[in-house]
């Protein structure tokens, strides 16, 4: 379009030229200019004049969706839609509303409603707030700006609020539309006196833009974020930001349908069971799910396969919940040490959480360091119960009562450290703030805060540690020869299933729920 617009002008140009040279050279040769010659100079200079003054509709988009002040502000029409987004129907409701206000309007001003001034996506990452609103965007088939909260930071004061401000004025221009503002805690931090002048003039604009542009303009604001806790209470005020949507973890349900989402471009073998793996996903993001996928069409690629096996989908799943294996490098006096260590955590999740399922245990080396690691896969929960807790806190600190059970206080090594840190942290969530330390009635953390001085809450919390650790240390005395018996299929394989693991203990372990003696 723009091309053949540039060729256009350049003949009319062209034209313009010729016909001035020629009414030029008839005058020199003292011939009177024809009639024809006048006709077409004048018809070359209208056309020239008119090009200069009009541009089509595409041209005028284009130059509304350039450059902000150094900023790309690219205007958009998604060909994305709802139907191309799986789970989050509460929020796709939601947003289904906008879209038809945005088609039709007049239906909704004959009942005096407005549109939202704003809606605020918020959630944790990878939930699909942006894919929500670029759905929106194409499905009422309006422009999209597309921008971060990052683009309006400026070290110089006024340079992001002149930002704000021409954001909307571009999008005015454009008619219906929709900005998106991604991570916008970026510039609409709750103001305090550790701001910065130039974050504050940022979002004041951005204030004024939400309170001032009208609502029959069109244009509709939409923005997403993280930490919801943490963004300005005027921003989030009604008249801004009048409708807040929480895009959250999908369910199991959910989960199944971003899988087979994501699965209808790959040739996916008959044996891959995309429930059982929905079922095993707990916690699991929409783009997690779609990361866990693209690893399993990789591997098959990488081995020329013709379709995407269960065992590829299996070790994608390994490699994006612990990280890739590596080769083990320990001696086999460290390698009996982490297979004892990961051994106690995988007897007494089967012990005391036989409603989680034990996917794989392995002493190889995996992501973040670790030298092994157990893959424990809880049921979906809305809440947890104290022995729910409790049995959490055990099972992470049976891998160094492994190591002492079977090596004595000299066998200690530094393996224990991230488990006993979670340890430690759930303990005191126990006791500081869920009032499960005791005294059932006191926030330790808010007695604190609110009434001044020192509590007893540290010495709380350790006696409570102690007191879990005696009890998985006794529970695990009573299971030793199948401690031992784990550790040695470690030490032999390095790395189990769960289905190896329910073959290598047998009747050994029942699963049901063990109590220790108090």
């Amino acid at each position: 379009m723009k091309r053949s617009w540039n060729l256009l002008c350049l003949g009319t140009f062209a034209a313009t030229v010729c016909g001035i040279a020629l009414s030029l050279a008839q005058t020199a040769s003292s011939h009177s200019v024809s009639v024809a010659s006048r006709v077409l100079l004048s018809v070359s200079v209208m056309m020239f004049v008119i090009l200069a003054l009009w541009r089509p509709r595409a041209m005028r988009e284009s130059a509304i969706s350039g450059k902000i002040d150094g900023m790309n502000a690219v205007a958009k029409r998604p060909d994305c839609r709802f139907e191309d987004v799986a789970a989050n129907e509460e929020a796709k409701r939601s947003l289904m509303e906008l879209a038809d206000y945005l088609r039709d309007p007049e239906k909704y001003a004959r009942y005096g409603a407005r549109m939202p001034r704003g809606v605020m996506l918020y959630g944790p990452p990878g939930t699909g707030k942006t894919l929500l609103a670029r759905a929106l965007a194409g499905e009422a088939g309006v422009p999209f700006f597309a921008l971060s909260g990052s683009d309006f930071v400026q070290m110089y004061v006024g340079v992001g609020a002149g930002r704000v401000r021409e954001l909307f004025k571009t999008a005015r221009k454009a008619g219906k539309c929709v900005i998106f503002i991604d991570e916008i805690d970026a510039m609409g931090k709750s103001r305090d006196n550790q701001n910065s002048d130039e974050r504050d003039q940022t979002l004041n604009a951005l204030l004024s833009e939400m309170s001032g542009f009208r609502t029959g303009d069109g244009v509709l604001v939409l923005a997403a974020t993280n930490r919801l806790d943490s963004l300005d209470p005027a921003l989030l005020r009604a008249g801004r930001f009048d409708r807040q949507i929480e895009v959250g973890l999908p369910g199991r349900e959910e989960r199944l349908s971003i899988l087979k989402l994501h699965s209808r471009n790959k040739p996916m073998d008959e044996d891959v069971d995309l429930e059982k793996l929905a079922r095993e996903t707990t916690r699991f993001s929409g783009a997690s799910l779609e990361s866990l996928l693209n690893e399993a069409a990789i591997a098959a690629a990488g081995r020329d396969a013709e379709k995407i096996s269960a065992q590829d989908v299996r070790e994608a799943f390994y490699r994006t919940v612990a990280g890739a294996d590596h080769a083990i490098t320990a001696n086999d006096q460290e390698k009996l040490a982490i297979a004892l260590h990961e051994a106690g955590h995988a007897l007494a999740i089967r012990l005391l959480m036989p409603e989680n399922h034990l996917a794989r245990v392995s002493i190889l080396p995996a992501g973040g360091g670790a030298a092994g690691y157990s893959l424990s896969i809880p049921p979906e929960r809305v809440m947890l119960r104290q022995e729910d807790i409790e049995n959490q806190v055990q099972s992470l600190l049976a891998g160094r009562a492994a190591e002492i059970m079977i090596g004595g206080e000299g066998a200690l090594t530094a393996g224990a450290s991230n488990d006993l840190a979670r340890a430690t942290e759930l303990v005191g969530a126990m006791v500081m703030e869920l009032g499960m330390g005791g005294e059932p009635a006191v926030s330790f953390r808010t007695l604190g805060r609110v009434c001044g001085g020192g509590n007893d809450g540290a010495e709380k919390c350790r006696k409570k540690l102690s007191e879990l650790f005696d009890r998985v240390t006794r529970l695990l005395s009573q299971h030793a020869q199948t401690l031992v018996k784990l550790a040695d299929a470690l030490m032999e394989r390095e790395a189990l299933a769960g289905e190896e693991i329910d073959e290598i203990l047998g009747t050994s372990v029942s699963n049901e729920r063990q109590v220790s003696a108090k």
